[in-house]
C-alpha cells in the first residue's frame, strides 16, 4: 500500500481547517428523539468521506440489514450499547468498539438496550448522505414506488 497521488501541490500549506464546537446543535431531530449531527459532509471534504454523529433514544431504533454498492460504512461507538449486524450475526458493541463494512457488505444497526446510545458513522467516499438522513423524516408518507426510488437514489439495498 502506498500513499495516493498528492491532491495539494503547494509549497507552504494553507489555512483551511474547519471547527465544530461540541455545543453545536444537531442538524436533524427525528420523531423518536434521535438526532443526526453532520460533522463532516462529503461536500465539505471534497468527496473524500462523510462523518456523522448518530444519537439514538432508549426506544428501539435502527435499520435492518442492507448494503451499499458505492460506499463503505464504519461505526465507532461513543456511548451505550449498539447491536451491529456484520452479515452473519448481531454484535453487541460498546463504547470504543469499531466496525468497518466495505462496499457491498451486509450490515444493520439497532439500539435495543433500553438506554440511549451514540456512535460515529463514517462513509467513504463522501456521498451526500444528508439527503438520505433528511428524507427519512417523511419517508412513511411516501408510496412504495417512491420509497424504492428514494432507497435506490441513496444507494441503500434492503435484504
Amino acid at each position: 500500500m502506498t500513499y495516493p497521488e498528492p491532491r495539494y501541490l503547494g509549497e507552504s500549506g494553507e489555512v483551511n481547517a474547519t471547527y465544530r464546537a461540541a455545543a453545536h446543535k444537531p442538524e436533524l431531530t427525528y420523531s423518536s428523539g434521535g438526532t443526526a449531527s453532520y460533522l463532516a459532509t462529503g461536500a465539505s471534504t471534497n468527496g473524500q468521506f462523510g462523518l456523522y454523529r448518530w444519537d439514538m433514544p432508549a426506544t428501539p431504533s435502527g435499520p435492518a440489514p442492507h448494503f451499499h454498492r458505492s460506499i463503505s460504512e464504519s461505526f465507532y461507538i461513543l456511548e451505550g450499547t449498539v447491536r451491529i449486524y456484520d452479515g452473519t450475526r448481531w454484535l453487541e458493541t460498546k463504547p470504543g468498539d469499531f466496525v468497518h463494512v466495505p462496499e457491498g457488505g451486509v450490515h444493520g444497526f439497532r439500539n435495543e438496550s433500553g438506554e440511549p446510545a451514540s456512535m460515529l458513522l463514517h462513509f467513504a467516499p463522501g456521498a451526500p448522505r444528508e439527503g438520505y438522513f433528511e428524507g427519512l423524516l417523511d419517508l412513511a408518507d411516501k408510496s412504495d414506488e417512491e420509497k424504492a426510488e428514494f432507497m435506490f437514489r441513496h444507494d441503500t439495498f434492503w435484504l
